[in-house]
């Protein structure tokens, strides 16, 4: 049989094992959201303290993308890949054998260290499919992370009313395993490198810079955002990345290469790309909240926690489903019609959400509708990203891509956190956002669809090829085994 008789079969190994991978890695943003009332209990500790359990993870994740994005371009992609899962079984066994706060918020800060495997893994595919399977394996990955948080929030929600809660991170460190295996077994080196030396200054600096940042984004809330801590923050890093950002323009192997990001094409994308995140993650915050608040309202419809992730579970299958329609747009109009697309049927989801409110089958449809945008969308900026970059660098600029859309995701959860803290009444002895809370919410997340379409109008029409983005050079006949 000739290799080119078997190139499919083995693309495809590439591309589902790749895929698991991803949704395992995403599973780990909401694996803990049922736990959330809880962990004071469980951990024995305050509310405030509690909730770094969940502060840790997103803080990882966003300084450790841009970072895993260098590693990979310089020491091999298949290599950060196993050391992520690695992190993932690591951190959910810490995490499956404690009962206190400091030992568990190591633990999800190792699983969120594993989430540089997703630039990374874009970057793999990049290099080692045929140039007409990369679209369609790009749109599968970048809809993964949607499975794997839709499906996630439900399945977790379950095992805590049926199991001890340990549970939940054995199963991770279960799935981490055998994602662990699927990679070290069946899948071999990418082809391309870009050797040089590792900038830690740069490493460490851009942490330093993030950290402040959000930080005071995710911890705002609770510290008051115009306490001293909160604007301190705020302001050193600010400072931070403006000095980080004079220093790698001067550094000869810089972590991240600002003349590069800085391409319109590049930079124009990143914003687009922040700006997805953004609307996409009011469905996250406002729809489980509307869904559980009391009937009583008028408004809510009284769901549980475990009905409500249900409800939701959908969507993240929505996104896979369109996957294929992303890569089709891509190869026929290129990637920028694919991302203005998406754009725009979020922005029609968030407007017909404001009619469609009243009833548990109205949310479903929105919340299918904005994810249907959001599938679409979000395969669109890697592709954009693979179009305007060399291919040695692929994956760091999909991992700045990629931090861009946490930054998004960071600063909706508190702008809509803020919202509905600020719209919402009293009903007995708990507080409770309003309609008219959840409603701006709503136009708050359209608006910034609309912001994300006239950033892609302004993204220069790339030349391409028939067959999409692809590797610079022809993929080895082993890239799985």
């Amino acid at each position: 049989m000739s290799a080119s008789a078997v190139r499919p079969v083995r693309a495809g190994a590439v591309t589902a094992v790749i895929t698991l991978s991803c949704v395992v890695i995403s599973l780990m943003q909401t694996l803990i959201v049922p736990l959330v009332p809880l962990l004071p209990r469980l951990l024995h500790t305050g509310p405030s303290d509690a909730s770094w359990a969940v502060t840790a993870t997103l803080l990882a994740a966003a300084v450790v993308t841009p970072i895993s994005g260098r590693l990979g371009d310089m020491y091999g992609k298949r290599s950060v890949i196993l050391a992520s899962l690695l992190l993932v079984v690591v951190g959910s066994v810490l995490c499956a054998v404690s009962d206190d706060l400091v030992p568990v918020v190591a633990g999800r800060t190792l699983q969120g260290l594993a989430t540089g495997v997703i630039p990374v893994s874009i970057g793999f595919l990049r290099d080692v499919l045929p140039a007409e399977r990369v679209g369609g394996a790009v749109a599968l990955v970048s809809a993964a992370l949607g499975v794997g948080g839709a499906v996630g929030l439900p399945a977790s929600a379950g095992i805590v009313q049926l199991a001890d809660w340990h549970t939940l991170f054995w199963l991770a460190a279960a799935l981490g395993a055998v994602c662990l295996a699927l990679v070290a077994t069946l899948l071999r080196e990418s082809p391309n490198r870009s050797p040089g030396r590792f900038d830690l200054v740069g490493a460490l600096g851009l942490a330093a810079g993030l950290v402040c940042l959000l930080l005071p984004t995710s911890k705002g809330a609770d510290w008051g955002w115009t306490s001293g801590p909160t604007l301190g923050l705020f302001a050193g890093g600010l400072l931070t990345l403006l000095l980080w950002g004079r220093y790698e323009l001067r550094v000869a192997q810089p972590l991240v290469d600002l003349r590069i990001v800085a391409r319109r094409p590049v930079l124009l994308t990143n914003l687009a790309s922040l700006l997805v995140g953004f609307a996409m993650y009011a469905t996250s915050l406002v729809l489980p909240q509307l869904l559980q608040s009391p009937a009583a309202t008028g408004y809510g419809l009284g769901q549980s926690t475990l009905a409500a992730g249900l409800v939701l579970a959908p969507s993240g299958l929505i996104m896979m489903a369109f996957a294929p329609l992303s890569a089709r747009l891509t190869a026929r109009h290129g990637a920028r019609v694919t991302l203005l697309t998406g754009l725009c049927v979020i922005g029609a989801g968030y407007g017909a959400g404001l009619f469609l409110m009243a009833e548990v089958w109205q949310i479903v449809l929105m919340s299918l509708i904005v994810s249907a945008g959001v599938g679409i969308a979000y395969a669109a900026g890697p592709a954009l990203i693979m179009d305007a970059v060399p291919v040695t660098g692929t994956a760091s600029a999909n991992g700045v891509n990629s931090l861009m859309r946490s930054v998004g995701t960071s600063s909706s959860s508190a702008v809509t956190a803020a919202l509905l803290a600020s719209t919402s009444t009293r009903l007995g002895s708990a507080s409770v956002p309003t309609e008219q809370g959840f409603r701006t919410s709503f136009v708050v997340a359209a608006l910034a669809a609309v912001l994300g379409i006239g950033t892609a109008l302004l993204i220069p029409r790339a030349r391409r090829s028939p067959a999409g983005p692809g590797p610079a050079t022809a993929p080895a006949a082993g890239a799985a085994r």
